[in-house]
């Protein structure tokens, strides 16, 4: 009969070990899976668009933006050469 048990009890180590790493290795596979998926699908996404620029701003815009500037300038609140960066800013916009 002690033989009898033996063999019952080695058995359900042997068993028990076999469940115990088939179930860690089904973890790891499907960490695995899971994580292959989501690199997958993220190329899979569109890519955020770049944001547009702003439209260009009409000559009306800009007229009214150079005449605030030559206003300022009237007013000694801008240089002449901070006047002409300015201008030219708006003209090349």
């Amino acid at each position: 009969m002690p033989g009898l048990l033996r063999g019952v009890a080695r058995t359900a180590v042997v068993a028990g070990t076999a469940t115990a790493v088939s179930n860690r290795v089904s973890r790891r596979q499907a960490g695995r899976w899971a994580q292959q998926d989501a690199q997958q699908a993220a190329p899979q996404q569109p890519a955020a668009a770049a944001p547009e620029p702003p439209p260009a701003p009409s000559m009306e815009s800009k007229i009214s933006q150079l005449k605030e500037l030559g206003e300022l300038k009237t007013q000694g609140v801008l240089t002449e050469a901070e006047f002409e960066a300015q201008k030219s800013r708006i003209l090349n916009s």
